[in-house]
């Protein structure tokens, strides 16, 4: 149910960043990219993963006890609480945007620096109320309703394509550049305050003995504070390295922070698709589980890495091989250049490399989550992020000499830098986490088996991009192939649809005669119950 729900958001996700590469070009989408990520910042800090981290564990116990009316005043504080914090960061961003904005982005002309204040201002009120959102996910998490929570950013989503269609398409508007992308900020605030009201008719019937305050007295407050501190630690410290990537950035040449952002877009949908999905299922039931026997822990939390290796270890392999069908079919088209799409792609398989290993180490903070260790990926985490800036650093310079159109490959190496930190965090997590549960992890022969389906599915979606047709056009802009003379805009989707379908569909019957995964219908079915 996780995965459904992040599965339509991702793909409005998908519409919405398609429509906006359409109208913008990179400079433009520099701006909007660096606009989104400092907010942001704020809303991953005090939002879904931090929030379900520490809130969950403890109101999970509390309706697993049979304790609903602590469960419903426990809820109350944290949501008082939380408004005031998010209220408060909202409007000390809003506050300290032109002051700050001009310091980071000190190599871009005055107009974009003006235009990204602006935006930013925007959108500092969205982040408050997502966060709110995520405080409801958080209360459904752990009653087990999960399809709502995470569909809910469609509504976030639609809000700015339905602003990008009316006010960009016509219907006596046709706006574009500035005043259109200004637009799209005010669709997002809307959408951010609609995302957080669909949620509330599920919500408050599951809510008895509710009581909005800010009592930190209240049972089970002072255990979440302090589960929430070093969590935000470590997602900070992750989310700070992250928007300093975008700074970096946005030190070499127009359209770095846009061709990140861009990669960045189809990197997470898998992440947070199958990862995401899979540890945040994994964490209510984890939490209910705490008080049992280490024994009993090991081989659940096993089962989900093998669950990451089954989805993740394809994904990644499609991104390397078959990305610039993804990029051309998805972006290249109006704004988005065919000279845009290699450098995109680059950055996409520098991140991809290392998809796996940030996807198994959610999993893995989840498990150290539900026993109440909030520390140790805290402490893992800092050591990511200066590895992820050094090497991303020492890379991008070199790389920024190569180009492709106007667009420079200096990004590609931030995301490869990204990649070795992911790796090095989810070895030393694995580590750790096996002097507390002992042996665990996916087994040999399932990885084996795994990889070679990854391998001859790989083949045959190879064949199957050279038999349908190439993805680079022709000078006169169109493409050949077995689909006919067409425009890119036509063929490029249908080849990286036909692409895709036949990479997972040989997968998963290749997968299934080696024996591992699971039916399709068993993955998407229902997980029973844990008494």
């Amino acid at each position: 149910m996780v995965g459904a729900g992040i599965f339509f958001s991702r793909v409005s996700g998908l519409i919405r960043g398609a429509l906006m590469a359409s109208f913008f070009g990179t400079a433009l989408m520099d701006v909007w990219f660096a606009a989104a990520k400092i907010p942001n910042v704020i809303q991953n800090l005090l939002g879904e993963g931090t929030l379900s981290a520490s809130v969950i564990p403890v109101y999970a116990e509390f309706l697993e006890e049979g304790r609903e009316e602590e469960a419903g005043r426990f809820a109350g504080a944290v949501l008082g609480i939380l408004m005031m914090v998010a209220g408060g960061a909202a409007l000390l961003g809003m506050l300290l945007a032109p002051v700050l904005v001009p310091i980071v982005f000190w190599e871009w002309n005055p107009d974009k620096v003006a235009l990204t204040t602006v935006i930013v201002q925007i959108l500092f009120p969205m982040t408050a109320v997502l966060v709110l959102s995520a405080w409801a996910l958080a209360i459904l998490n752990s009653h087990r309703r999960f399809l709502v929570s995470y569909m809910a950013p469609v509504v976030w989503n639609g809000a700015i394509i339905a602003t990008l269609v009316v006010m960009g398409l016509g219907f006596g508007f046709g706006w574009s550049g500035r005043q259109l992308l200004l637009a799209a900020a005010w669709g997002a605030l809307g959408g951010g305050i609609l995302q957080f009201l669909v949620q509330l008719p599920y919500v408050v019937p599951l809510l008895r003995h509710f009581r909005l305050s800010l009592d930190r007295s209240v049972s089970g407050v002072g255990e979440a504070v302090r589960n929430f501190v070093p969590v935000v630690t470590a997602r900070g410290v992750v989310n700070i390295g992250s928007l300093l990537d975008v700074f970096v950035a946005a030190i070499l040449a127009e359209g770095a922070v846009a061709a990140l952002g861009w990669a960045q877009t189809l990197y997470l949908l898998p992440i947070s698709l199958f990862g995401m999905s899979i540890a945040a299922s994994e964490l209510p039931e984890l939490s209910r589980q705490r008080k049992a026997p280490v024994s009993d822990l090991a081989p659940q939390i096993s089962a989900a890495l093998q669950r990451i290796h089954f989805l993740l270890l394809p994904s990644m392999a499609a991104f390397l091989l078959l990305g610039d069908l993804f990029i051309g079919g998805l972006y290249q088209r109006g704004e988005f250049l065919p000279t845009d799409t290699p450098v995109v792609y680059a950055v996409l398989a520098a991140y991809a490399l290392g998809l796996l290993a940030s996807s198994g180490s959610r999993v893995l903070s989840s498990a150290f989550y539900a026993m109440r260790d909030t520390r140790t990926p805290a402490r893992i985490a800092y050591l990511r992020v200066v590895v992820s800036l050094a090497v991303g650093i020492s890379l991008m310079f070199p790389l920024d000499r190569f180009t492709s159109g106007e667009l420079h490959y200096g990004a590609t190496g931030l995301a490869l830098g990204a990649s070795v930190a992911a790796w090095l965090e989810y070895i030393l997590l694995r580590r750790r986490l096996a002097t507390v549960l002992g042996p665990h992890g996916p087994a040999r022969s399932a990885r084996i088996s795994i990889l070679g389906a990854t391998a001859v599915a790989a083949l045959a979606a190879v064949a199957a991009k050279w038999a349908l047709g190439s993805n680079v056009p022709r000078h006169d802009g169109m493409v050949t192939g077995l689909l006919g003379d067409s425009a890119p805009w036509l063929v490029q989707p249908a080849l990286a649809v036909s692409t895709a379908f036949i990479f997972g569909v040989v997968y998963l019957t290749v997968a299934s005669r080696l024996g591992v995964g699971a039916p399709l219908r068993q993955l998407l079915g229902r997980r029973p119950k844990h008494s």
